[in-house]
């Protein structure tokens, strides 16, 4: 990952800490790093950051950065052709692509709770391009997927019952010929 791009990525994230939804802007991260740490530097030499003109900081602008995102002065560099953060097989360095891509998913979906804590709870299994084999052979299956979110999650909301589209018409008549004859009698 390039500076640029790391600059980029925080400041999304950054936006979505705060509450936007959106990245926050130049403008406001300059504001913010005003307000937040007394320091400041110019939009311009934040943009030529992010355009990839400047590859590198001068070490203030880079301590300054750190210290307004949290994160290690370090982190603000280009990483090194091919870097990643675990080496220790092929299938690993999968592994740790899929957590930082479920873990970006998390935060993008900051706002809907349920999908964002269920997309972290993936990034920290051991095995997660196994978890999602798993979820992708249960939707191959059909019909396990709603009888497995009706078995495990009887107090939600019931999802459209796709199930009536599966029973053969005969089914279906009797079903709603049913359903006809109780609401006649009350």
């Amino acid at each position: 990952m390039t500076l640029a791009e790391k600059i980029r990525y925080l400041r999304e994230v950054e936006g979505s800490l705060r509450g936007f939804n959106r990245p926050i802007t130049q403008q406001e991260l300059l504001k913010a790093l005003k307000a937040e740490t007394g320091g400041s530097l110019s939009q311009s030499y934040l943009s030529q950051i992010e355009g990839g003109k400047r590859p590198h900081m001068t070490q203030s602008m880079r301590t300054l950065l750190a210290k307004f995102f949290k994160v290690h002065p370090g982190f603000l560099v280009d990483d090194p052709e091919g870097y990643h953060t675990e080496l220790t097989s092929d299938l690993r360095t999968t592994e740790g692509q899929l957590d930082v891509w479920l873990l970006q998913g998390s935060e993008r979906f900051a706002h809907d709770h349920d999908v964002s804590e269920v997309l972290i709870k993936l990034a920290r299994e051991k095995n997660t391009r196994g978890c999602l084999l798993l979820v992708g052979e249960i939707l191959n299956t059909p019909g396990l997927a709603d009888r497995l979110f009706a078995a495990l999650s009887p107090d939600a909301n019931p999802v459209p019952a796709p199930a009536l589209r599966r029973q053969s018409p005969a089914r279906v008549s009797v079903a709603a010929a049913a359903d006809t004859k109780s609401r006649r009698r009350t």
